[in-house]
């Protein structure tokens, strides 16, 4: 499985850095976990194809985490993709993203597409969920804290070799330690270094966590500008845009 950060960032850009969108590949198959606004900019700089993702998977349902599935699929109109699309997220995604096209570039979700977008929405503490095509990418839900207009989420995708966790944006949970278990890399947000910030999590509150998880590695991600000057202070690397890592 190899796991590479599209996007690291924030909601604001700090750091120069693209919102959230990771690319999960095994097998042949690739899912996107997150797709924030400027996410089709990302994959595009960074020489990535959008067209190659065969899935996106949504841990909640702000702009900056989920505002570039609007770009995704009107970029595969325009370029005539043919490949199916599977979208799954939290309940109310599949409304929140008809608003969201209609709000940006009216009658784009009544047309008619070359490919299919096939549309389901996680139970949090549900079971798995295939992630289509042809590999077998499988990814979880499990309910954390994060004021969103729906149930925010942390995923877990796993090939039945490896497994990818994250956090999704969220304050403590004890949900993050039924999430990152026996995960083989686990990225998690750190919003700041030691500032509390409502329904985020600070990394001196995740320091003081970090020995539940058991997860093999831990990548801290989503960071502001607040977290990013103290960076060289944390136990834990910090993602950025581009890092891949094979786990």
């Amino acid at each position: 499985m190899l796991v590479r950060f599209v996007g690291s960032g924030d909601a604001f850009g700090s750091g120069g850095r693209f919102q959230t969108c990771i690319s999960v590949t095994s097998g042949g198959q690739t899912a996107l976990v997150d797709c924030g606004t400027t996410s089709l900019v990302a994959l595009k700089a960074q020489g990535l194809d959008p067209a190659g993702a065969d899935a996106v998977a949504i841990t909640h349902l702000h702009g900056d985490h989920f505002g570039g599935l609007a770009f995704l699929l009107l970029d595969g109109q325009f370029s005539r993709r043919i490949r199916p699309l599977r979208v799954v997220g939290p309940p109310g995604m599949q409304d929140r993203l008809t608003r969201t096209m209609e709000a940006l570039f009216p009658g784009s979700s009544r047309v008619t597409r070359r490919f299919a977008v096939e549309v389901e929405e996680l139970v949090p503490g549900g079971p798995p969920v295939a992630l289509g095509g042809t590999g077998e990418l499988e990814v979880r839900a499990w309910p954390v804290v994060h004021e969103c207009g729906a149930p925010p989420l942390a995923l877990r995708v796993t090939d039945g070799r490896s497994t990818f966790a994250y956090s999704g944006d969220t304050e403590w949970t004890p949900s993050l330690v039924e999430a990152a278990r026996g995960a083989d890399l686990f990225a998690v947000e750190a919003y700041t270094y030691d500032k509390p910030v409502r329904y985020h999590l600070d990394y001196q509150t995740l320091r003081e966590h970090c020995e539940e998880f058991d997860a093999e590695r831990v990548v801290l991600t989503h960071m502001s500008a607040h977290m990013l000057d103290r960076l060289d202070e944390a136990d834990h690397p910090g993602a950025y845009d581009g890092l891949t890592l094979e786990v």
